[in-house]
């Protein structure tokens, strides 16, 4: 994984995230490497998890007045 003040975005995340689990479920790694890949997993899911949040915070819908024109946006309510 990059250097924690080094952005990292969700798809260089996931990608690596895939790879980790691909390399996991092959069985190729010594017990020593899967306690690392497992725990930089976790670290990626979390960081996956947390930009999904604020992607979801930032989702407006549009709210349409009766005469069919935007008349302004409200907070995305995934309930």
């Amino acid at each position: 994984m990059e250097p924690d003040d080094t952005p990292l975005s969700f798809e260089v995340a996931l990608a690596r995230l895939e790879k980790i689990v691909h390399k996991l479920e092959a069985g190729d790694a010594t017990l020593e490497e899967s306690i690392n890949l497992y725990t930089e997993g976790q670290k990626l899911k979390a960081h996956c998890d947390n930009k999904l949040a604020g992607a979801t915070a930032r989702i407006e819908a549009i709210v349409v007045g009766g005469d069919g024109r935007a008349t302004g946006v409200t907070p995305f309510d995934a309930g």
